[in-house]
């Protein structure tokens, strides 16, 4: 079968679709990859994968470059055929499958996370509503990522009859061993892997940095993600004057993040909204305690009050409450929640039983057209 992936971004695919698209071509299948171009792109040539540059704006609605979007999609299916198409983030999700829809292609959905657009009510959330209805309702499947998303997008008449839930991306645990516990001789190193920009909890997180590493000098917080170029001005300079007061360590974007990951003691992870963090499985994999939000997509990578602590999104005080409990356990104490959330993962988020799921998605649908 010939299998077309639309996404929004080269490097969330090689991080933690890889074995997956791998899988589809160990399978036979012919797979071509849609998505920006940008460095990353490199990453999947390197893999042998035949990638299409697709122009994708991902963040806001400009009706112009979005309905040239949907007629490249159209383009796609009239020009390479697919025999199924997967899509991917909000704009493959509409556009592409709406396409897919249209030319009476088979396809399939993840809905990675809603974001603020959705959640956040008002007209915006009521078009994008309506075009989720369109694009989803003729799909073979429609992946959720948790339950809470997919309560929200069904009470609003969307995926009613086709919705299944996923456990996000899963993590590869060969790749992502449990690592062992590191001294705390030298202080607490807490870490937040975030993409640079305010939905991510930024914000907060360098907040706490001053306030706590200020009052608590044992503590060393770090941060690695690159920036949402158009919030750079907005944090740029902050993440620099914590930097020159020696209260942030911040790394930039790093390929190889376990490796900083297994040299920390706490992950911290304040988004305000996630399908599934991958940072989370990653972290609880690694064999670290978690601090994350109580929200759909996060809370579901804890094992709450045993592997790590919820707290209230978007507010600083509810997350340097967190910090403060979690150093009030010793390092032993610390060490044992991190094994249970590596059991979590090996129980729950292997990343082999989402590939399962999808070859048995692909394999029904090849069945159904012969």
């Amino acid at each position: 079968m010939r299998i077309l992936i639309l996404a929004n971004y080269a490097n969330g695919l090689y991080l933690f679709r890889r074995e997956l698209v791998q899988a589809f071509i160990d399978e036979g299948h012919d797979v071509l990859v849609s998505v920006p171009p940008d460095e990353n792109c490199n990453k999947l040539r390197n893999l042998g994968w035949n990638i299409i540059d697709t122009n994708l704006d991902r963040h806001g609605m400009n009706p112009a470059k979005d309905l040239k979007l949907f007629k490249t999609y159209l383009g796609f299916m009239n020009r390479f055929k697919p025999d199924v198409v997967l899509t991917y983030t909000i704009k493959p999700n509409i556009y592409g499958a709406s396409a897919a829809r249209i030319k009476k292609v088979p396809y399939i959905c993840n809905i990675t996370g809603l974001g603020k657009a959705i959640e956040g009510g008002g007209m915006l959330s009521r078009v994008l509503c309506a075009m989720y209805r369109f694009s989803t309702g003729k799909a073979k499947k429609v992946f959720f990522q948790n339950e809470g998303n997919m309560k929200v997008l069904r009470d609003k008449g969307i995926a009613r009859t086709n919705a299944a839930l996923l456990p996000g991306s899963g993590v590869n645990t060969t790749e992502h061993p449990l690592r062992e516990y590191p001294d705390e001789a030298d202080g607490i190193r807490l870490l937040a892997v975030l993409r640079i920009m305010k939905d991510k909890g930024v914000k907060e997180y360098l907040e706490a940095a001053e306030k706590l590493g200020k009052e608590r000098p044992e503590l060393h917080f770090e941060l690695v993600g690159e920036y949402e170029e158009d919030e750079r001005k907005t944090f740029e300079p902050e993440i620099e004057r914590l930097q020159s007061l020696g209260l942030l360590k911040y790394y930039g974007h790093i390929d190889n993040v376990e490796q900083v990951m297994a040299s920390s003691h706490v992950v911290v992870h304040p988004s305000y909204h996630e399908g599934m963090s991958n940072v989370l499985l990653e972290a609880a994999a690694c064999g670290r305690p978690i601090l994350t939000c109580d929200i759909p997509g996060c809370r579901e990578a804890v094992i709450k009050d045993q592997s790590g602590f919820l707290f209230g999104p978007e507010s600083t005080d509810e997350l340097v409450k967190a910090i403060e409990r979690i150093l009030t356990i010793n390092a032993s104490g610390r060490k044992a929640m991190g094994l249970k959330g590596r059991s979590l993962i090996e129980e729950k988020f292997d990343r082999r039983s989402i590939i399962l799921t999808y070859i048995n998605e692909i394999n029904q649908i090849n069945a159904d057209k012969n």
